[in-house]
């Protein structure tokens, strides 16, 4: 993510605010782990329960030929076998729950992330990789994994068992618990870089998808699947190989680890029995430290083959606690009163996120309540960065947009969002039904304040005559609803709840004449009831319900104050001399000038 002034400036990360937050919601679940710990504990005592029951065979029941004696031996191994599969059960139930306790807490804050990042210049490929890391980690607490790392340190425990039974028994223990954990080392070596590498290209990867999958018609259009899916194929070839070699590393690992446990055990076994020849063990030994030695080096097998999970984990939860340190929770501010007055904007600069360079530089200009503002000016003027601003999409990295005094980085999006309506460029609408999406889902929204939003756009009848009315489901991104409906509805929902400011970015250009008509009547209805209302503009028509004009060039405001003196300095004809090369840049600027001035 770049580190511009921007994201300095929202994203001052305090003591407090820089703990990382997945350990804190998981020390939130330190009781259960507690849990966890103890039960892992007696597990570990249980699995003693298969080594002394053959001792005990081998020992006192065959050399006694005694039946009442294997038959109590036989029930308590039975019972104390039930209470282990019991615990690990439980165990298990318990680490499920804990990811899931570590989703419920986190869940929130990643869609945050997700949501954000755009604005921040931090998104990569689809957007969703803070959601698969979240998936990720819950997936390796509620998995084999944590278990493994929990019967860890009872290793010592069975190695000492092992060196009572006979030194050299022991010894051949620890050397097999050494040779597993250079290959608990060499896995995390090299499992590390693959993994990380196929996490890129998965990003890449699923990025492509996305993006074919929003512009599946100008691919069809174009024909230009077949080269799309030719560099999806690419990507999907590098993640495929990344992966391929991640699985390699890790079966190659856990395959050597398993053979060596069993050759191990083999290895005891003839060595039991050579101490048995020479009457230094007895033969109940043999099977007994066989079995003990493949219990004490099992947990290290088990994370060696769950290693590849612990890898991914831990670069998610690396990613995510970067991600939270950058992004941080913001403080909540003094709630404000409702804006009334005035719109200040002092001196401000914008530098798009993820880029180096201004687009906007030094705009200063207020706006009172019941004024209208077009902003024109030619492409790439900064028009579009300027209302972003105005929003709170964008701040700005110099000088301040103030609501009756107050800057924007004193109200939180929630509060802030119910004063300002409005439509992009690109209207989006969300799956649900219209009245849902106009009333931007907000939980139990009253029908007239829907309807009167519809109808200040000028779009009830419109919506009337949809199958199902204000019922009708749409689809993602607006699917079942030509532009000119979206952009519409995308209207009705900037009006939603009268906001005192509504900002409209080429609000007419899907609209025929109804819709521009009902666009110029829904601006003076802002107008008229004290709202303001700041109109990007290229078509002239959509400049009719306004009353000032700020003319925007190289991103300076290069004319600011009433339309109609704005339009003449503007429009004002130059003399012509003999005809001169024009630029393409030129010939752009006449021909909106000519449609100013026959729309004037």
């Amino acid at each position: 993510m770049s580190k511009d002034a921007a994201e300095a400036g929202d994203d001052t990360v305090s003591d407090g605010q820089s703990k990382n937050e997945i350990a804190a919601a998981l020390a939130r679940c330190k009781a259960a782990f507690l849990g966890v710990a103890v039960m892992s504990g007696l597990v570990n005592i249980l699995y003693l329960t298969g080594s002394f029951f053959m001792l005990e065979v081998y020992d006192r029941v065959i050399p006694s030929r005694s039946v009442p004696t294997l038959i109590g031996l036989g029930a308590l191994a039975f019972v104390l076998y039930a209470f282990q599969g019991l615990l690990e059960t439980i165990r298990a139930r318990i680490l499920a729950r804990v990811g899931a306790a570590l989703d419920e807490s986190l869940s929130g804050r990643v869609f945050d992330l997700v949501v954000r990042a755009p604005l921040k210049g931090a998104s990569q490929g689809d957007g969703l990789l803070p959601l698969r890391d979240l998936d990720q980690i819950r997936a390796f607490l509620a998995g084999t994994g944590p278990s493994a790392f929990f019967d860890l340190p009872w290793m010592p425990v069975y190695l000492l068992i092992c060196f009572l039974f006979h030194p050299l028994i022991g010894v051949a223990a620890l050397v097999g618990m050494a040779v597993l954990a250079g290959l608990t080392y060499f896995t995390d070596r090299s499992s590390k870089g693959p993994t990380q590498a196929a996490t890129g290209f998965g990003m890449r990867r699923n990025g492509l998808a996305e993006s074919g999958r929003r512009n599946a018609e100008v691919l069809a259009a174009m024909g230009m699947q077949e080269r799309l899916a030719a560099r999806w194929a690419l990507a999907n070839r590098d993640y495929r190989e990344a992966h391929q070699s991640v699985a390699d590393v890790g079966g190659g690992f856990g395959a050597g680890s398993k053979v060596f446990r069993m050759a191990l055990q083999s290895g005891v076994l003839a060595l039991g029995a050579w101490l048995v020849i020479h009457n230094e063990a007895t033969a109940g030994i043999i099977i007994a430290s066989s079995i003990l030695v493949s219990r004490a080096l099992a947990p290290a097998e088990l994370a060696i083959a769950n290693w590849k999970g612990f890898v991914a984990a831990r670069q998610s939860w690396r990613r995510l606690s970067e991600l939270f340190a950058r992004m941080p929770v913001g403080h909540r501010p003094q709630v404000l009163p409702a804006p009334a007055e005035t719109i200040t904007v002092e001196g401000v600069s914008i530098v798009p996120p993820g880029t180096p360079r201004l687009v906007v530089q030094d705009v200063s200009f207020g706006l009172r309540a019941g004024q209208g503002l077009g902003i024109i000016g030619p492409s790439a003027s900064g028009k579009s960065s300027l209302v972003r601003a105005l929003v709170g999409v964008w701040p700005p990295v110099r000088g301040k947009v103030r609501f009756d005094g107050a800057a924007l980085d004193q109200w939180t999006s929630g509060d802030l969002g119910a004063h300002i309506g409005f439509l992009p460029q690109e209207v989006e609408l969300f799956a649900g039904t219209v009245a849902e999406n106009i009333a931007r889902f907000e939980p139990g929204a009253p029908s007239e304040a829907v309807i009167a939003a519809a109808r200040a756009a000028g779009v009830h009848e419109l919506i009337l005559r949809l199958p199902e009315g204000y019922d009708t489901q749409i689809g993602e991104g607006g699917s079942g609803l030509s532009a000119g409906q979206r952009q519409r509805v995308g209207l009705a929902r900037a009006l939603y709840r009268e906001p005192f400011l509504v900002v409209l970015d080429e609000p007419n250009a899907n609209l025929d004449s109804e819709g521009e008509n009902a666009l110029t009547e829904a601006i003076l209805g802002v107008r008229r009831r004290g709202g303001i209302c700041v109109v990007v503009a290229h078509r002239p028509s959509a400049l009719a319900a306004l009353d000032l004009i700020l003319m925007m060039a190289d991103g300076r405001a290069q004319a600011f104050g009433p339309k109609d003196e704005i339009l003449k300095r503007v429009l004002r004809p130059a003399p012509a001399p003999a005809p001169v090369p024009v630029t393409a840049d030129e010939a752009s600027k006449q021909v909106a000038t000519t449609a100013i001035r026959e729309s004037a």
